[in-house]
């Protein structure tokens, strides 16, 4: 575990912020970045600090790996995909805080868990044998391994607003009845490939199999989770002007090129 002062960042991310840094820290939680990261999405949580830096706020990082102790706070938690042999690496130290996990999300407390992670917050994993490992049940998703991998760009309607990324996974999730999605798909798969969900979301927890890493193309999703941490954190959410242009241009060629538009 690492607590440190500027969040992890590279020295260049501090430089770049043209405000102080007074309204507060605001801890970040990366779960399992050794074994559970394996598609770049340890770039969501360099995206989240940098953009706490420019809205004036202390990144704090904490990385937890299996068998450390907890991190002494926890405003957003973050997890990423990793292959099968990650997610049995992390499975007992996943139940050795899967009652601390599930209270932290029942009390309001942002999470973004993309691909294996999402899985394993979800209600079981049955795998191609058939066998049925439990998940955490934060999500009332189940999701079953096959041989058919679900890969390419995609884009979602969402509560964020328009969300572009990127998929790969051979895990068929299907959502309980009324569970939410995290977005309907609008070009891509999405959780199966056939009822045009993707992701679910449950209060301030979402879960989804986008890559990217996600956030940095999506700025409105990355601020939405800011938005709920902070304001857990320092009591308000005081975003400065940053400039996204870049990525707003990014975004808005990928939505082009899938849909025409």
């Amino acid at each position: 575990m690492s607590d440190l002062p500027t969040g992890g960042l590279p020295g260049d991310v501090a430089a770049l912020a043209d405000v102080p840094a007074d309204k507060g820290e605001v801890h970040l939680v990366h779960l399992y970045p050794r074994e559970m990261s394996i598609y770049g999405d340890l770039g969501n949580t360099r995206c989240l600090a940098a953009r706490l830096r420019w809205h004036g706020y202390t990144p704090v990082v904490h990385d937890h790996h299996p068998g450390a102790p907890w991190p002494s706070r926890a405003d957003l938690l973050l997890g990423g995909g990793g292959q099968d042999s990650g997610q049995v690496r992390v499975q007992d130290d996943l139940a050795e805080h899967a009652d601390r996990l599930r209270g932290l999300a029942a009390d309001g407390v942002p999470m973004l868990m993309i691909c294996g992670m999402y899985q394993l917050l979800g209600e079981a994993f049955i795998t191609v044998d058939g066998r049925r490992l439990p998940g955490l049940g934060v999500l009332d998703v189940t999701t079953r391994g096959n041989a058919t991998r679900m890969i390419g760009p995609v884009v979602l309607d969402t509560d964020f607003g328009p969300v572009v990324g990127y998929e790969n996974h051979s895990g068929s999730t299907v959502l309980g009845e009324g569970q939410q999605p995290f977005g309907r798909v609008r070009h891509g798969m999405g959780n199966n490939g056939a009822d045009g969900t993707e992701g679910a979301r449950t209060g301030n927890v979402v879960g989804s199999y986008l890559h990217g890493p996600v956030l940095p193309a999506n700025p409105g999703l990355a601020d939405g989770l800011l938005a709920v941490a902070a304001r857990r954190a320092t009591g308000e959410w005081a975003p400065a002007e940053v400039d996204d242009s870049l990525a707003h241009q990014a975004h808005q060629r990928q939505v082009r090129r899938l849909l025409g538009r």
